[in-house]
């Protein structure tokens, strides 16, 4: 199963660490496991705890257990983010594609990826958010952002976004793609 959330990337693999260590060693409840992200990594709701504490599972760098959530012995490495990147979030697979088939004179940008992988957008969250489309876009971009910390991806240039707002960066295929 491939999960949804896609949190801003931090500038390192070191932020990282520090939201899988908010996570306890001994099982706690969702609840539990998201009010300690919010108080220790600063997030500024339950939600966006929320969607750290999917996120982490995803990487595997927390699991769910019969009693709660726990953190792994896994160390947030590039290499264990690439991993679980690829296993274990949403439309990853896609973005990969895009991205190798990206050149430098037309590098992948959020709006490209978001226009590959919208019919792949899950239907509930088409009808319970009326603005899916740039909800999407953003998750777009926040996806490309975790690509490139662990070099799957690296970044081209700025391209103007159609849809208004600053510059987006474009992207072409990482050494470790």
């Amino acid at each position: 199963m491939r999960l949804k959330p896609v949190p801003e990337p931090p500038d390192s693999l070191d932020v990282l660490r520090e939201y899988q260590r908010a996570v306890p060693l001994v099982p706690g409840s969702t609840d539990d496991c998201c009010a300690r992200l919010r108080d220790r990594c600063g997030l500024r709701d339950r939600q966006t705890a929320n969607d750290w504490l999917a996120f982490l599972r995803a990487l595997g760098l927390v699991e769910e257990t019969p009693r709660g959530f726990v953190r792994t012995d896994a160390e947030p490495t590039a290499k264990r983010v690439r991993e679980g990147l690829r296993d274990g979030v949403l439309l990853v697979p896609e973005a990969l594609s895009a991205l190798k088939a990206a050149s430098p004179a037309d590098p992948l940008t959020p709006d490209d990826l978001f226009a590959a992988t919208r019919e792949s957008v899950p239907r509930h969250d088409r009808a319970r958010d009326p603005a899916w489309e740039a909800t999407w876009r953003e998750r777009a971009d926040r996806l490309l952002g975790w690509l490139a910390l662990v070099d799957l991806a690296e970044p081209a240039a700025a391209a103007e976004s159609p849809h208004g707002g600053d510059d987006a960066t474009a992207y072409l295929a990482g050494d470790a793609g």
